[in-house]
C-alpha cells in the first residue's frame, strides 16, 4: 500500500473515531484523548532517550495522565454555589507532580540530571495540558450541531484541512523552502496553500454553524495557522536533533502520535485563551 493511501485510510479512521466519540459521550472522548496523551508522552520520552539522556519515562507518562485527568474532572464540576478553591482542588493536588522529578533524579545516578528533569517536565506541559484543554471545549454549554461540539470539531477540521492542503500542494508544487534547516520538505507554496484552505474552511464552518461569528472563526483559523506551523516545526526540530524520521509507527502513513498531533500541541493553548477572552467557552 502506498504511503498516500495508508495516510488517507488512517486519517479517515481517526475522523470516524473522533466524531463518534464526540456524539456518544463526554467521557468516551476524554478516554480517547487520554489514549493520545499516554502514547504521545511515551513517544516523546522515547525520542529523547539515549546513552547519556534518560528522561523519567514511566513517571512522566503517569504524571501527565494524572494531570490530564485532574483537568478533565474539573471541567465537569458544576460551579453553581462552589467557591473557587474547591473547584481547583484536583488541579492543585496535581501540580506537585511537576516537581517530583527533581526529587527522583537525586536517586537515579544519571550523567545528565538537569536535562533528564527538564525533558520529563516539558513532556507533561507540551502534551498533557493541551490535550486536557481540548476537553474544556466539550462542556455542557458548548454550541452543538447534530450533537457535535462545534468549536472542538471546527478546531480539528481547520487543523486537518490546513495540514492536508499544505501537504498536498507543497508536495506537488512546492519550490521555495520555508525553513530548510529544520524541515527541508516544508515550502512556502504549501504553507500558503494550506493557509488559504483553512481560511476558506472557516467561512464554510460559519455557514454550517452560524452560532459562532465569522470573525471568530477566522481568528481561530489564523491562530491555528500561525502557532500550528510552529508546532510542526518544533516537532521537526525534536526529530532532527535526534536523527529520526518519525516519532513512532502507531499510525500507518503518518508515523507516531506526535507526527499527527504536532500542529495542535502549541496551537491549542492560544486558541483556548482566545475563546476564554471572547467568552465563547
Amino acid at each position: 500500500m502506498s504511503n498516500f493511501w495508508a495516510r488517507t485510510i488512517t486519517g479517515l479512521s481517526m475522523v470516524f473515531l473522533l466524531v463518534a466519540a464526540m456524539i456518544l459521550n463526554y467521557w468516551i472522548l476524554a478516554a480517547l484523548f487520554l489514549f493520545v496523551t499516554i502514547f504521545g508522552l511515551w513517544e516523546y520520552y522515547s525520542i529523547f532517550s539515549s546513552e547519556t539522556i534518560h528522561p523519567q519515562r514511566i513517571y512522566g507518562t503517569i504524571a501527565g495522565a494524572l494531570l490530564y485527568l485532574s483537568i478533565v474532572v474539573v471541567s465537569q464540576i458544576d460551579i453553581t454555589g462552589i467557591t473557587i478553591l474547591p473547584l481547583f482542588i484536583p488541579v492543585l493536588l496535581a501540580l506537585p507532580l511537576l516537581f517530583l522529578p527533581f526529587v527522583f533524579e537525586i536517586y537515579r545516578k544519571r550523567s545528565q540530571p538537569l536535562i533528564n528533569v527538564a525533558l520529563t517536565i516539558t513532556g507533561i506541559l507540551y502534551i498533557a495540558i493541551p490535550m486536557a484543554l481540548l476537553n474544556l471545549l466539550n462542556g455542557e454549554g458548548a454550541v452543538r450541531l447534530w450533537g457535535v461540539p462545534v468549536i472542538l470539531a471546527g478546531f480539528f477540521i481547520l487543523t486537518w484541512f490546513y495540514d492536508t492542503g499544505a501537504y498536498l500542494y507543497g508536495k506537488q508544487f512546492g519550490i521555495h523552502k520555508f525553513f530548510e534547516r529544520i524541515s527541508p520538505k516544508k515550502t512556502w507554496e504549501g504553507t500558503i496553500a494550506g493557509s488559504i484552505v483553512a481560511l476558506l474552511t472557516s467561512v464554510g464552518l460559519h455557514s454550517l454553524a452560524p452560532g459562532i461569528s465569522l470573525p471568530d472563526w477566522i481568528a481561530i483559523a489564523s491562530l491555528i495557522i500561525f502557532f500550528g506551523t510552529f508546532g510542526d516545526l518544533a516537532e521537526s526540530l525534536f526529530k532532527r536533533s535526534m536523527n529520526i524520521k518519525d516519532s513512532g509507527t502507531i499510525l500507518p502513513g503518518h508515523g507516531g502520535i506526535l507526527d499527527r498531533f504536532d500542529t495542535m500541541f502549541i496551537s491549542v493553548p492560544f486558541v483556548f485563551l482566545y475563546l476564554i477572552l471572547r467568552h465563547l467557552i
